[in-house]
């Protein structure tokens, strides 16, 4: 295959696989990594970056497969599997201690997983870069297809994670918010005083006592008011039981 160019995938699982030559003598360390991306063109979360230290995905469509040679590293996907939130599969590669310019042979080889017949095999050219998007098997109607990428990054699988919406142990920092300022002092309320109670109203003249009238020699005495045992209690409540 030929950068940028694309082919539908047979049903089914398949391997992708990142290979090289020439031993290990004088080669950086090589990893390869898988993304599960939405349409938005990042991951729904970290769980979506599958790779040496999170080798297989929650869905179990994409792992990381144990490698049979020090010169390859395959990585299984099952798109049948994969969320419906996933919009396509990044396959990318990583080295340390070098640059992939000291990888020779490096090339991507799709074989299905049941019976290892080869779809097709991609050879990437490199130089400085020390990550590479490799290919990506994305969603087209109702089939998957695989498509030859071979993006090179200078920034390593940090930078390359970052572009996809991963968080990193080297990501900056988020600067933090501005303080608040503090809020405005309040006044203290305004006491109006009340006005100065009116005098109570003079009290009206008392009447002259007017005696009453002598009772006739003959009437007998006038009955007491209150009869004796009903005095009033000064101490119960108001009113009275």
């Amino acid at each position: 295959m030929q950068m940028g160019s694309n082919l539908t995938l047979p049903a089914g699982p398949v391997r992708v696989t990142l290979r090289w030559a020439g031993g290990t003598a004088g080669i950086p360390d090589v990893d390869a990594s898988a993304l599960l991306l939405q349409s938005s063109g990042v991951v729904a979360t970290d769980a979506d970056f599958v790779f040496y230290n999170q080798p297989e995905h929650p869905s179990g469509a994409v792992r990381v497969v144990a490698r049979a040679t020090a010169t390859e590293y395959p990585i299984d996907v099952n798109p049948a599997r994969l969320p419906a939130t996933t919009d396509r599969v990044v396959v990318a590669a990583s080295a340390t201690g070098g640059t992939f310019g000291q990888v020779p042979g490096l090339e991507v080889v799709v074989t299905e997983l049941t019976g290892g017949a080869v779809v097709a095999t991609f050879a990437m050219h490199a130089t400085e870069e020390t990550a590479f998007v490799c290919a990506e098997i994305y969603r087209r109607g109702d089939t998957w297809k695989f498509r030859a990428v071979g993006q090179g990054y200078a920034s390593g699988l940090a930078g390359l994670a970052r572009d996809f919406g991963i968080s990193t142990a080297e990501s900056p920092a988020a600067a933090p918010p501005p303080a608040a300022p503090p809020p405005a002092a309040t006044p203290p309320p305004v006491v109006t005083p009340f006005p100065a109670a009116a005098p109570p109203p003079a009290a009206a003249p008392a009447a002259p006592a007017v005696a009453p009238p002598a009772a006739p020699p003959s009437a007998p005495p006038a009955a007491p008011r209150v009869p004796a045992g009903n005095a009033l209690d000064l101490d119960a409540p108001w009113p009275p039981r």
